[in-house]
């Protein structure tokens, strides 16, 4: 079984207006991460309720969520600004989140990391 204390991740979780999950993909996967996942979401903040025909309307949000190696954020987090506009008001959000336990991941290293090799 696989460690699961004193992981190397961090969780850059984006939130951006939908349809923009995919910029935020593919600069992430341009900087070196492997993949992420999309779900979506919609905003509650003040700035967010929009009226059409005297009906409140909450924007439709879509959310990243990319686990990455910490050496990495960097690179990856500043892509993702520059790809999605963040650095423009209105345009999203995009932080990281220290991650403590990782299951289910394999790593070049860890395929090779039986029981019966243990390295």
């Amino acid at each position: 079984m696989i460690d699961c204390n004193n992981t190397e991740y961090s969780l850059i979780v984006t939130i951006v207006n939908r349809g923009y999950a995919d910029l935020v993909i593919d600069a992430a996967r341009g900087a070196g991460a492997r993949g992420g996942t999309v779900l979506y979401a919609r905003g509650t903040g003040i700035h967010e309720t929009e009226k059409f025909m005297n009906i409140s309307i909450q924007p439709e949000k879509e959310m990243v969520l990319t686990l990455v190696r910490k050496w990495a954020v960097k690179e990856i987090t500043h892509a993702i600004l520059i790809a999605a506009g963040l650095n423009t008001q209105g345009r999203g959000i995009s932080f990281t989140l220290p991650v403590t336990d990782v299951a289910g991941i394999v790593t070049e290293f860890e395929d090779f990391v039986t029981p019966d090799n243990p390295e």
